[in-house]
């Protein structure tokens, strides 16, 4: 098991290569009393991973922020264009999330085992797949974003508005896919500190550049997201470069393996069909907005750019324990191999007449192992789980107080400010449930439980599409206004309030059940 990393410019500085399977700060206090979780050293570790894997996590909704807050003052036209071409790009980079998951659960697990060229290995065939998926991705969204502009039921200036900035911003999908990969690597290695700063850096480099091409040069929407992609781009190669000396150091190999990009592909399958069925749910919801006119779309744009943004933040506690589940699973791989060893070496002992202790002690000892790996996951899950629902609650009262003036932000015209704000306190209220949500998440990826995600992945969608179909098509506004924009304002209040309560509560159910058993423990 290797240590947190010491420097971000050398994940295994100061490491041996190889240590004893119980030499985890995550597993110690475990060991040491199984049934009673270390809440203050378990804590520690916790936000000691969370806090800057909070950077990290929020580079993409901070780009779509700062894009909202710049582009939104162009007018309501140019935010309702970024309000589709923003969900759509999101949701093509966000197909692909799974190249951070997978290779989180992956190298942890390795590492906790105690093979770090493996897990090092893993994590460059993962950066080589997502390379070659990012190339793909944008040469089809480049090419078809008239027809995505169309089947999501723009046009006219809206429509426009929204091919140039995908058009635009394609070119930086590659290098978020890396990103994804790299991150997710540096996160196996207990390692958030590094995207911290590549992402906090990217995210200033964005807003500037933004800025010069936006307002400077006059490219408009089409500058805002040719400054996204150069941001993204310069962080996938900042993030490369500690993986790539890591791997050398570790003697892994640099080229991509047939082998392994099968392996990272096959591992991230599930995965992939679960964040696709995140990304319908998210479509079906633009495209609700969308039928609600205008100015009730931008006011859409401006609530899931703060939900996105604030649920991500959640997304760092899971983060957290994703890889500390992993380790903590890899430390039991290692166990029960060096146990299956014993085990052969007492049957050989046996053979030539020599006793090295009683089938009893044996399986005491075995015992003692499970249960203190038990112990450790049961603490890393209850100690999130209390962090996640306490931070959703001061996120959402935290939001729901500024909530009458925080669409000034994104927006100078009153309609859409006005249209934001009861959306924004029904956002407000789900934060708790949010955090609960993308904790359940995160333990059950660090434990490799992507068929069971992908599964009830499409179950949730069940009560929710028929939802946003109904508010869509005519669900009773909230006012007795016959005025469309108003009329149009009570129906996205339903519309969030179907997403952030029905919808999230579906996936709380499925992944909270989930967690509460032991099929993942394996």
């Amino acid at each position: 098991m290797t240590r947190p990393v010491a420097s971000p410019d050398d994940p295994l500085a100061g490491q041996p290569s190889a240590q004893p399977a119980d030499s985890s700060p995550a597993a110690q206090p475990a060991s040491a009393s199984p049934t009673r979780p270390p809440g203050p050293a378990l804590d520690r570790q916790i936000l000691s991973l969370a806090v800057p894997a909070l950077g990290a996590l929020v580079a993409e909704p901070l780009f779509v922020l700062v894009d909202s807050a710049m582009v939104g003052h162009l007018g309501a036209t140019s935010l309702a264009g970024l309000s589709l071409a923003s969900t759509v790009l999101t949701t093509v980079v966000g197909l692909f999330v799974f190249l951070a998951y997978a290779t989180t659960a992956t190298t942890a697990r390795l590492f906790g085992a105690g093979d770090q060229h493996g897990g090092l290995r893993a994590g460059i065939d993962g950066c080589w797949l997502a390379a070659l998926l990012g190339l793909g991705a944008a040469v089809v969204l480049a090419a078809g974003a008239p027809w995505v502009a169309t089947a999501m039921g723009a046009g006219g200036d809206v429509a426009e508005a929204a091919c140039d900035y995908l058009r635009a911003s394609a070119p930086g999908i590659p290098g978020m896919l890396v990103v994804y990969a790299a991150t997710g690597t540096l996160r196996g290695l207990l390692d958030t500190r590094t995207p911290f700063i590549v992402a906090s850096a990217g995210a200033i480099l964005n807003a500037g550049l933004n800025a010069v091409l936006l307002y400077g040069v006059g490219m408009g929407i089409a500058g805002s997201g040719l400054g996204t992609a150069i941001s993204q781009s310069v962080m996938a190669a900042a993030l490369m470069a500690p993986v790539i000396r890591a791997a050398r150091r570790a003697g892994a190999g640099l080229l991509p393996g047939r082998r392994g990009l099968r392996a990272s592909l096959g591992a991230g399958t599930p995965l992939l069909v679960r964040t696709l069925s995140l990304r319908v749910a998210i479509l079906a919801t633009v495209w609700s907005a969308t039928a609600l006119g205008e100015v009730p779309l931008a006011a859409h744009q401006v609530v899931s750019s703060v939900w996105n943004f604030a649920a991500f933040a959640l997304d760092a506690l899971a983060i957290a324990a994703q890889a500390l589940v992993g380790t903590a699973l890899g430390q039991e791989d290692a166990k029960r191999a060096e146990s299956r060893g014993d085990g052969e070496a007492e049957q050989s002992d046996a053979t030539s007449g020599t006793s090295t202790g009683s089938d009893s002690d044996h399986r005491s000892i075995h015992h003692i192992h499970g249960s203190a790996s038990r112990g450790a996951l049961d603490a890393v899950l209850h100690r999130c789980l209390v962090w996640g629902i306490a931070v959703g609650a001061v996120i959402g009262v935290g939001l729901a107080a500024v909530s009458p003036w925080l669409p000034c932000v994104f927006t100078s015209e009153s309609a859409v400010g006005a249209a934001a704000t009861p959306a924004l306190i029904v956002a407000a209220s789900a934060m708790p449930l949010a955090g609960a949500v993308y904790l359940f998440d995160g333990v059950l990826m660090g434990a490799g439980d992507g068929r069971y995600l992908a599964r009830t992945g499409i179950l949730t969608l069940v009560p929710y599409l028929p939802l946003a179909i109904i508010v869509a098509k005519g669900a009773p506004a909230l006012t007795a206004s016959t005025t469309p924009a108003i009329a149009g304002t009570g129906r996205l209040v339903w519309l969030w309030m179907a997403f952030a309560w029905v919808f999230m509560g579906m996936r709380a159910l499925t992944t909270g059940l989930r967690a509460r058993g032991s099929a993942w423990r394996r």
